[in-house]
């Protein structure tokens, strides 16, 4: 069979992943050249990571996404992953996000989400005509708690992601109206025990919410929520990455500063390589690198709508708009913290940011993308 490769979408994925090499260089290269020696030292590794990335989005392309709708692929995906993120609580006790061997570190929160996807097409699949059943939405609404938990206790940005794409496959699959509101109110519930549960993170969306601090200290004179937020170390100004970042968008201008350019990154705008690297593309590319970014991540939405609509069966439209609605909303919600539009949360821009994990699991993701355009013939 001839398979109908989407160039579209193929060569934008190159494209992101290029600019995303270039601008980890340019957000890294002077605190790697301090700190390691050497100014190539992220980008070798990124780069490093982009291989491999790439042999797996091959891999899944050529895959038939049909394969992938078993009970092997389904529940041990997820299953390795949830292994994956209990072993992590204990190995990186202080932290619980990283595997980290022979000096490369491992992530398991990314591999969270092209598990979940598979998982959740495949069980919708099975169960698409009773989907609105008790015995549809209980194990999988239990499936969806355990895994985002698991991620929760080091991963809000990440458990938020997964949650809200989730939510997108089931409203796709005609999830009832009552129960979206019961499962957005226990959500809200949660998000908020989970934000509370951290000083860094309740400090992070007060000031979000009270730049000034000024309704905080008319609500509690006595101080104790802020005691409460400093016992983080970095909670004395939680704004203060997104003070630094609109400072770099702010001076970017409409063509940007010029590539390498860029003043923030040096030690004012905190990782500017990895979750703020938006902020560096404003700075030295300015209004038009910006909108590029953004241009690209609509082309991987409008292509991702377009199989959703004309993939041949409920398994591949159900892949596709898990694997895009995951892109794009981390992707969002990345660019509306750099442009303080939304609260700080630890989350990299798909295809940009530096992180091997999360190169991997995006371009794992595109790949089966792909997989359910190029088999639908």
């Amino acid at each position: 069979m001839r398979l109908k490769t989407d160039w579209i979408l193929l060569s934008v994925i190159v494209v992101m992943v290029c600019i995303g090499l270039v601008m980890v260089y340019s957000a890294s290269s002077v605190v790697a050249e301090l700190k390691y020696g050497a100014s190539s030292h992220f980008v070798v590794r990124q780069l490093g990571w982009a291989v491999i990335s790439f042999c797996a989005l091959m891999y899944f392309r050529r895959l038939d996404y049909r394969t992938l709708c078993s009970p092997n692929w389904a529940f041990g995906s997820l299953g390795f992953v949830l292994l994956m993120l209990v072993l992590v609580y204990f190995l990186d006790p202080k932290n619980h996000r990283w595997f980290r061997v022979a000096g490369l570190s491992l992530q398991p929160s990314e591999f969270a989400k092209p598990a979940l996807v598979i998982f959740l097409a495949y069980f919708i699949t099975r169960r698409q005509k009773v989907v609105n059943n008790r015995y549809t939405l209980w194990p999988a609404a239990l499936s969806i708690s355990i895994l985002a938990a698991c991620v929760v206790a080091a991963d809000l940005g990440t458990a938020v992601v997964l949650v809200l794409t989730a939510a997108v496959i089931f409203h796709v699959a005609g999830l009832d109206r009552r129960f979206f509101i019961a499962a957005a109110a226990l959500g809200l519930i949660l998000a908020s025990a989970a934000v509370v549960s951290k000083p860094y993170r309740a400090g992070r969306i007060i000031a979000f919410v009270d730049p000034t601090g000024e309704l905080l200290d008319d609500l509690d004179p006595q101080g104790r929520i802020k005691n409460y937020m400093h016992r983080a170390a970095t909670a004395h100004d939680p704004g203060y990455q997104v003070k630094q970042s609109k400072i770099a968008v702010g001076s970017g201008g409409l063509t940007g500063l010029g590539l390498m350019e860029g003043k923030q990154k040096v030690f004012y705008l905190p990782e500017a390589h990895t979750d703020f690297i938006y902020a560096v593309v404003g700075e030295e590319l300015g209004l038009f690198g910006s909108t590029a970014i953004l241009a690209g991540f609509l082309v991987v939405l409008w292509r991702g709508l377009r199989l959703v609509w004309t993939a041949p069966d409920d398994f591949g439209r159900y892949l596709a708009i898990g694997v895009t609605a995951t892109i794009v909303i981390q992707a969002f919600i990345n660019m509306s913290v750099v442009l303080g539009i939304a609260p700080t949360k630890g989350i990299p821009l798909p295809m940009i940011s530096s992180g091997g994990s999360s190169l991997f699991s995006t371009l794992t993701s595109l790949g089966i993308l792909l997989s359910v355009g190029e088999h639908a013939g």
